[in-house]
């Protein structure tokens, strides 16, 4: 039985839902450059951690030596101890040798394990910037398109002559007149030709008169 609280819950969820839903219809690009700072967000905090994860591994490796140069040290005063029948101080030495014993075993698997970890960290790390840098990619083609939309809706607001209301538009005047001042042109230009091949018959005529 779905209590109170899921029933309030569920609807503030589909609320927010619903608010995101208008958001991405009125500005999908907004909204998609806010998906991709909350992914660069999360790439850097696993950056982050891999900074730490180094600085974790390298701390195991120093206490990995030092166990192990303890290990060691131990041991050989465990015999220098046993050949000079100092049972005391032989027994101190086995003692504190089998404890470093037991310390480089438990280092050496969390050494490994801490590299296993950062290789892994290190792979996703990868895997998500390449991620981020196609979704990049992916927002620059929806930016075209959406400014190609754009345009293409400004171009047909300006020539559907519905939209804009009146008989003629803008660019139907432009291209009356353009044809009016071409006939204009193409008038004077025939009839000073016209008048340019009359003068020169008149002047060859008076030549042959003379």
């Amino acid at each position: 039985m779905t209590t109170l609280f899921e029933k309030i819950k569920n609807t503030v969820l589909a609320d927010i839902n619903a608010v995101m839903d208008k958001k991405e219809e009125k500005n999908p690009i907004a909204l998609l450059n806010q998906y991709l700072r909350e992914s660069e967000n999360e790439t850097n905090k696993v950056g982050k951690l891999i900074e730490r994860q180094y600085i974790l591994k390298e701390e195991f490796y120093r206490e990995l030596q030092q166990a192990e140069f303890m290990e060691e040290k131990r041991k050989k005063q465990a015999a220098i101890a046993l050949a000079a029948n100092e049972e005391s101080l032989y027994e101190t030495a086995i003692h504190e040798e089998a404890m470093y014993k037991d310390q480089v075993i438990r280092l050496k698997e969390a050494y490994t394990q801490v590299t296993i970890q950062l290789e892994d960290l290190e792979k996703r790390h990868r895997e998500m910037k390449l991620k981020l840098k196609d979704m990049h990619f992916k927002r620059m083609e929806l930016m075209g398109k959406e400014n190609t939309m754009k345009a293409n809706a400004k171009v047909n607001t300006v020539l559907d002559q519905s939209v804009v209301g009146k008989s003629t538009n803008r660019f139907e005047e432009t291209e009356r007149y353009m044809e009016q001042l071409e006939t204009k042109i193409n008038t004077g230009y025939e009839q000073s030709m016209f008048d340019a091949r009359i003068q020169e018959l008149e002047k060859a005529a008076e030549k042959q008169e003379m």
